[in-house]
């Protein structure tokens, strides 16, 4: 039975897919009512930087960077692809993009500045002990932002 077992090992190794040659997230792409009142909350409220944009793309639009990972803001044209904002209905179970961060109190700090609705939770881990913060508001555009210091789990 040892080598039935070797066997089919094998053979399942051999139908294993390749692995793709993916490296990181480069970008995420968002639809803007208004592509200036993004890139200010962009780069006032999370830091992002305004990048060079190619000008073979021959729609209104930018392209920011910080993090590691790319915003690409589009102008949309039309109303009924976007979301409304709606902060007082933030849940944390929507669609949203997280960003990990190593000082809660200096983005709490920021958002209440920018005075950027959001909401904020303690998650604990019954096992371990470890408890995550959580912060989750909107973009003009009404997508969720999560910021986290989910390494604590």
């Amino acid at each position: 039975t040892r080598v039935n077992k070797e066997d089919n090992n094998k053979k399942e190794a051999d139908e294993k897919e390749p692995e793709l040659p993916l490296m990181s997230l480069n970008h995420v792409s968002r639809l803007c009512r208004n592509v200036e009142d993004s890139i200010d909350f962009y780069t006032k409220v999370l830091g992002f930087v305004l990048i060079e944009r190619p000008p073979a793309f021959d729609f209104a639009g930018a392209w920011l960077f910080s993090y590691g990972v790319g915003v690409h803001l589009v102008q949309s044209n039309d109303e009924d692809k976007l979301s409304p904002p709606d902060s007082a209905h933030l849940d944390s179970m929507d669609n949203h993009i997280s960003f990990q961060c190593g000082n809660m109190e200096a983005i709490e700090k920021r958002l209440k500045e920018l005075d950027v609705k959001y909401i904020k939770r303690t998650v604990k881990d019954d096992q371990s002990g470890n408890a995550i913060d959580q912060m989750f508001f909107d973009d003009p555009d009404g997508f969720m932002i999560e910021i986290c210091n989910c390494e604590n789990l």
